[in-house]
């Protein structure tokens, strides 16, 4: 199977170190053969050989934050997805939940030409699913989105796997880690400014946090389960948004004088045909799974009709975490070819 890898931060770099880790055991495993031909980055340029890229040097290249030299192209983004020899793209650039970015003109070109697409940039994925899944079909090539809402914590690949067969009422859960790691802290002492400084030093929270602390993130997320596991067409501003600034100690107080604790949940839910989509802080009782995540962690629960609730509790970032949600893809278009 032949990738290309249309940036190169976290988590370009960490589907890089597993796939270079773990190449015998996929081989013997899976009989899976790879080669990157291509690799886009803004800070780092685009370069591309059709026979496989020297990933070693080029994941030292960028460690140093040093400019590509071997294999460098002229061609722009749009001009390496449609003219490399990749069966697979990995769209890994930034998310934007506004416009989708460049990501949507991105995963469009490789769909167009054929190529399937793995992607944990949450733009297309929230903004554009349903267009994105019929083109798709349309050129009998893959859309696959699993790390866009818990990283690698199987969530999507849970429905069409585990779970084939159970009807889901509902889905709600904890899917932002910065947030659920400052509420956390709040229970320890902790006031929002203070925790907020602390997260953001720690690299959990952005130098603006609004993405995670109002619940854009989070809401997001709940627009891209709404529209996969429900099969809605709700846009991102159909799902109403509360996030956790208003959360003061008083409220923490409150919640543990009641047995309970806060979480920002989100929340999709199917009701006589008709799904909506919530984010909000919730004060969840200490019986129930959710309230025992703790850090940044995230859960969800699935209601189903069979199997009643299920939770399923991992990680929500990070660079291997997110990089084996783009290995699952990848192996799940090798294994049903």
């Amino acid at each position: 199977m032949k990738l290309a890898l249309l940036g190169f931060g976290t988590v370009g770099q960490g589907i890089c170190e597993i796939l270079l880790k773990k190449k015998d055991y996929l081989k013997k495993k899976y009989d899976f053969d790879f080669n990157i031909v291509a690799v886009a980055d803004f800070v780092n340029g685009n370069v591309y050989n059709p026979d496989g890229l020297d990933i070693p040097f080029i994941l030292e290249q960028a460690k140093a934050k040093k400019k590509f030299t071997k294999d460098v192209v002229d061609w722009d983004n749009i001009k390496l997805i449609k003219e490399c020899n990749a069966d697979v793209l990995c769209e890994l650039t930034f998310t934007d939940l506004n416009t989708g970015g460049p990501a949507i003109e991105h995963c469009k070109a490789a769909l167009e030409s054929g190529k399937h697409v793995v992607t944990s940039n949450k733009g297309p994925a929230a903004l554009k699913y349903p267009e994105m899944k019929k083109l798709a079909d349309k050129n009998g090539v893959q859309f696959l989105i699993e790390g866009t809402v818990c990283a690698g914590t199987p969530v999507i690949n849970l429905i069409d796997g585990p779970l084939a067969g159970c009807v889901i009422s509902k889905i709600c859960g904890i899917l932002n880690g910065t947030t659920n790691y400052m509420l956390s802290e709040m229970e320890k002492g902790m006031d929002y400014d203070e925790v907020l400084k602390v997260a953001q030093e720690l690299g959990y929270a952005e130098a603006d946090p609004t993405g995670d602390v109002e619940g854009y993130d989070a809401r997001g997320k709940v627009t891209i389960l709404a529209n996969i596991v429900m099969g809605a067409s709700l846009e991102i501003s159909d799902v109403s948004c509360e996030g956790i600034t208003k959360i003061t100690s008083d409220d923490i107080k409150k919640a543990k004088e009641q047995n309970a604790r806060w979480k920002l949940i989100g929340t999709v839910e199917k009701k006589d045909g008709k799904v909506t989509g919530s984010v909000a802080p919730e004060m969840i009782d200490l019986s129930h799974p959710l309230a025992g995540v703790m850090g940044a962690t995230n859960a969800l629960t699935f209601s189903t009709d069979l199997l009643g609730d299920v939770t399923i509790v991992g990680p929500g970032a990070g660079k291997i975490e997110t990089g084996f949600s783009i290995l699952t893809d990848i192996l799940s278009i090798h294994r049903s070819k």
